[in-house]
């Protein structure tokens, strides 16, 4: 059994007609990696040192997701983004590193300006971001190295998480939060990790829809993976 609290109702971030309340997971002996990947398992995710999951009484729209990375398969689309994208260099740090809030502030700040994180600060970053009991892996990626974007990666025993990239709104052209799935995909193959889990799906909010997009994919729906 495990220990939650239940948020009170407040507005839904992604569906404007909903309200949102969310488990939030109270034992501090499921902190730790091992413990957190059991938790993806079952449709929690992380944000900072909390391990959340929505429990909401009248919509069930957010459903976890994840990708296989021992037999994905990049699309054609996806075959283009990535030699577009060629050029860029990878580099991974298992630190957060100064250079990287001003980069987050000015791609919430530019790029999400009607979402829950604006205005980015520096202190919601950390809080955001950082973890005690899990120490993120940090790709990064530069163009002439400049840095445009970071995909922050949680990784468990046997599996992956995206758990969120921020790049420069300059180069939105360039699809970076797809190019970065692509990467991890390829990071979690190499290493032996089957799963990437990117989080929730929610059909209805169209900046969700990328996920879709990687196949073959899983959901969580009424408790059982999907697909």
């Amino acid at each position: 059994m495990i220990k939650v609290a239940l948020t009170p109702p407040m507005p839904c971030s992604y569906l404007n007609d909903q309200q949102e309340q969310i488990f939030v997971v109270q034992d501090d002996a499921l902190h730790n990696p091992a413990s957190y990947e059991m938790l993806l398992l079952n449709g929690f995710r992380r944000s900072g040192n909390d391990v959340y999951r929505p429990h909401c009484q009248t919509c069930q729209a957010c459903q976890s997701i994840r990708i296989n990375s021992q037999v994905f398969k990049p699309s054609k689309s996806q075959k283009r983004l990535l030699n577009k994208n060629k050029h860029l260099a990878m580099r991974v740090s298992h630190q957060p590193q100064p250079h990287y809030y001003p980069l987050y502030e000015r791609y919430i700040n530019t790029l999400h300006s009607d979402g829950a994180m604006f205005p980015a600060s520096q202190s919601q970053y950390d809080g955001f971001i950082n973890s005690a009991w899990l120490q993120p892996s940090f790709l990064e990626f530069y163009q002439d190295d400049v840095l445009i974007a970071v995909a922050v990666t949680d990784v468990m025993p046997d599996s992956m998480s995206a758990m969120y990239c921020f790049y420069d709104p300059d180069y939105l052209t360039n699809s970076l939060g797809t190019y970065a799935i692509l990467k991890q995909l390829e990071i979690a193959k190499t290493n032996g990790k089957k799963w990437l889990y990117l989080g929730y799906q929610i059909d209805q909010c169209s900046k969700m829809n990328y996920k879709i997009k990687f196949n073959p994919h899983q959901r969580l729906v009424a408790g059982e993976w999907q697909g």
